[in-house]
């Protein structure tokens, strides 16, 4: 009955901040300039992981300046877990993200680049676009996998969205997500595969306890001249050893 309270009380508390997200990304952010964004966005990714109970571990750091950021991918509190340290980050998202009531008004606050997956074409524009946004100096992030994994092994790495750092000469730098709780190195909990709603996975998360969220950001590596496919190899490898 107590853990049930406790996730009904956290489960209020995240669609209250959820909301909040949105009133402030349709009134707020207008009247910011990209930096006053960029502290709203770490804030509120930052406070919805604590709503969830969710403690965010880190190490290493990002360095500064136009950079791809490549990650596992495991839940969707990855893209907050990345948010709430570089709040900068242009998520490339799947083009069906669009159409999620209230959740597409936050994704596009969050300037995300959208993609068809299915489309080789638009896989083209994207790259084009990423090495745009590369050029002018902002960060980008993707998921290479291209779906949520089990949280133990990772998915093999697509190559593609890597030509865009390659094309602008952006340096590269892997992230590692790991979720834990109490009695598993691998959080049950977090994982979001299949075909599990969000609703609940939210309620999964909900009655967690002690869940950590560890994100350790590797070093850089330069992208010039490299072959997509081996620089998406090394970037694996990186994760992979990374994960504790």
């Amino acid at each position: 009955m107590i853990d049930t309270v406790r996730a009904l009380w956290r489960l209020a508390g995240v669609v209250q901040h959820g909301l909040a997200g949105v009133a402030m990304a349709l009134w707020v952010f207008p009247r910011l300039d990209r930096a006053g964004r960029h502290r709203r966005t770490r804030w509120w990714a930052g406070t919805m992981l604590r709503r969830l109970g969710i403690e965010l571990r880190v190490q290493g750091e990002f360095c500064p300046g136009a950079k791809l950021i490549v990650a596992n991918h495991v839940s969707w509190l990855d893209i907050m877990a990345v948010h709430a340290v570089c709040p900068e980050a242009r998520f490339v998202s799947k083009a069906d993200v669009r159409h999620w009531p209230l959740a597409n008004r936050l994704v596009d606050a969050a300037e995300s680049l959208y993609l068809e997956r299915e489309s080789k074409r638009d896989a083209l524009r994207v790259v084009h676009q990423m090495a745009e946004a590369l050029r002018r100096g902002d960060t980008v992030a993707v998921f290479p996998e291209g779906t949520t994994g089990d949280g133990r092994t990772l998915l093999p790495f697509h190559a593609n969205l890597l030509q865009s750092a390659i094309a602008a000469g952006a340096p590269v730098q892997g992230v590692a997500l790991r979720y834990t709780e109490p009695g598993h190195a691998v959080s049950p909990s977090a994982t979001w595969i299949g075909d599990e709603t969000l609703a609940a996975n939210l309620w999964k998360l909900a009655r967690a306890r002690g869940l950590v969220l560890q994100l350790r950001v590797l070093a850089p590596q330069a992208s010039e001249h490299a072959e997509r496919r081996v620089l998406a190899a090394n970037l694996r490898d990186g994760i992979v050893a990374a994960l504790p």
